[in-house]
């Protein structure tokens, strides 16, 4: 076993915070966790703590909260704690040159993509909307790039045509910790080496926006396919029927299968629809709707959405997604 080492983490979701788990129960010492100030959320708009602060102080960890690291009394606060190493994961801030070289390893991040592909926000919904076979983790020494630096270690896994977004964040966040323990243990020893990466392969994963979750028809069944796997748990994908009274109900997609199958109907008409599903018609092939969500409603499935909703699933309606004024958004 490798010597301690005392190390400040940053993160802000639960798949960092499974990672500072791993930390916590390994013999290394965290001394402080970095997470963003504590936002308003749910009906109440009540202040909310991030996933990371709550398991940091559900053991007695410092946890510091700067807006950013801009403040040179923030700066300071971070050199104090004489950290040996300090694990980014998720944190939501670029760090300027002055913390990445605080700690006297430097700071390395787990990102969720085997670099250079994918760096950016949204590394495991871009790799599913894009139809890759495989992602992983890749665990690098921070500089001021966006995600650029140099790599240390890797792990893998395969893409299923089941998983989605939420299932891959899964995959990931038990690979994660995994590779970060042994590359920590091998940065103990300095008995690590990096591979530069090579720029020209990089791609880059943009942030979500909601406003690509609305379905477009026009596209391929696959292609649609993908998007709604990488849709979940959000935006989740989505289309807006208008029923007999023209009032518009926005539909989300909770899950689909598809078929490359050849047909001669207009994209977004009902092929058909029974217990299975509701197959839609799309440029090339048809989605089979399986499971969807309603309007105030929780999501269920197609046969039991079709027994107090068939007359707007009927053969040959069409469902473009055309959103009027009175969007119905209950």
């Amino acid at each position: 076993m490798s010597q301690a080492l005392k190390i400040i983490f940053a993160g802000t979701p639960d798949f960092a915070a499974q990672h500072l788990a791993a930390l916590i129960n390994s013999h290394h010492q965290v001394v402080a966790v970095y997470c963003p100030p504590d936002k308003r959320a749910g009906r109440g708009k009540k202040l909310t703590a991030c996933a990371t602060k709550e398991l940091a102080l559900a053991h007695n960890i410092i946890v510091e909260q700067p807006i950013n690291f801009k403040d040179a009394a923030d700066q300071d606060k971070l050199a104090s704690y004489n950290a040996d190493i300090m694990v980014v994961v998720a944190y939501g801030l670029l760090l300027p040159v002055i913390i990445l070289e605080a700690p006297r390893l430097g700071c390395v991040n787990v990102h969720g993509s085997i670099l250079p592909k994918w760096r950016g926000a949204a590394p495991i919904q871009r790799s599913l909307e894009a139809g890759d076979t495989k992602t992983g983790v890749t665990i690098m020494q921070m500089d001021k790039g966006l995600d650029t630096g140099d790599m240390i270690a890797k792990a893998s896994c395969e893409i299923t045509q089941q998983d989605t977004s939420a299932t891959l964040y899964e995959k990931l966040a038990e690979l994660g910790p995994t590779a970060l323990l042994e590359t920590l243990e091998l940065m103990a020893e300095d008995k690590h080496s990096v591979e530069i990466q090579d720029d020209s392969l990089s791609t880059y994963a943009a942030k979500l926006d909601k406003n690509e979750a609305e379905i477009n028809w026009q596209l391929s069944a696959e292609v649609l396919h993908r998007k709604i796997r990488a849709y979940i748990p959000w935006p989740v994908a989505q289309f807006t029927f208008t029923d007999e009274k023209q009032t518009a109900h926005r539909i989300r997609i909770w899950q689909a299968s598809f078929t490359n199958d050849k047909h001669n109907k207009p994209p977004g008409t009902i092929m058909s629809a029974n217990k299975n599903g509701i197959t839609v018609a799309t440029a090339s092939g048809a989605i089979c709707l399986e499971s969807l969500q309603l309007p105030g409603k929780k999501a269920l499935p197609v046969r039991d959405i079709l027994n107090g909703k068939a007359q707007w699933f009927a053969e040959n309606n069409n469902i473009n997604g055309f959103i009027p004024n009175n969007l119905d958004e209950k």
